[in-house]
């Protein structure tokens, strides 16, 4: 199943010749800003961390922010394509969101939910201040709303989610608690927990 709950690509001045690989590159950014956060992390930080010189990175982005917005969209892509991976075994609704909060609560332990999301911490410390960034927020959380809006449908349709369920209402319901997890994550919960959230969360379906 196609899930469209992906952020706008970040520009890239046309003509500029690749010197170094981008994705790679900003794959490292995202864990720079991910452990460390946007305002705790610096220029002289990313250029090590992405392995490029200064005169490299400031040749392929204009500054910090830029970067931080490139990396978002890379994060995004990768998250996105791999939920749709998580979920692809899936037959029914129910099993297909299963899947889905299982995969979320894999990243929202250990190591990957102590270094975090890109996502909530661009929430927490930019999108009030910042347009471009609150707008990639925004859009993320409501694609993945639809998203889970569109499956609880299709649960209904094929009987295994409740047809009394309210499938808005309840999608956001699960986007809070995605959210919730990778919260917890940062905090240092065990593998335990966040699946043990996860399943609880499936009892709302009824």
């Amino acid at each position: 199943m196609a899930i469209d709950i992906e952020s706008p690509a970040a520009s890239r001045p046309a003509g500029r010749p690749r010197e170094f690989d981008m994705d790679e590159a900003l794959d490292r950014a995202i864990v720079v800003f991910t452990e460390r956060g946007y305002h705790a992390t610096s220029i002289s930080d990313l250029g090590p961390a992405m392995g490029l010189t200064a005169g490299s990175l400031y040749k392929a982005f204009k500054d910090k922010k830029a970067i931080f917005l490139a990396a978002f969209d890379r994060y995004k892509l990768v998250r996105n394509a791999a939920l749709a991976e998580a979920i692809s075994t899936g037959r029914t609704g129910r099993e297909r969101i299963r899947l889905a909060l299982r995969h979320y609560a894999d990243s929202a332990h250990g190591d990957d939910g102590r270094r975090g999301c890109l996502v909530v911490g661009a929430a927490v410390e930019l999108s009030l201040f910042d347009a471009e960034t609150d707008e990639r927020v925004r859009l993320s959380q409501s694609r993945l709303e639809a998203f889970f809006e569109g499956i609880i449908r299709q649960g209904q349709a094929d009987g295994s989610v409740g047809g009394h369920i309210d499938p808005e209402a309840t999608a956001r319901l699960l986007y809070a608690v995605v959210q919730g997890l990778r919260i917890a994550g940062k905090a240092g919960q065990d593998q335990a927990r966040a699946m043990a959230i996860a399943e609880a969360a499936l009892k709302i379906l009824d």
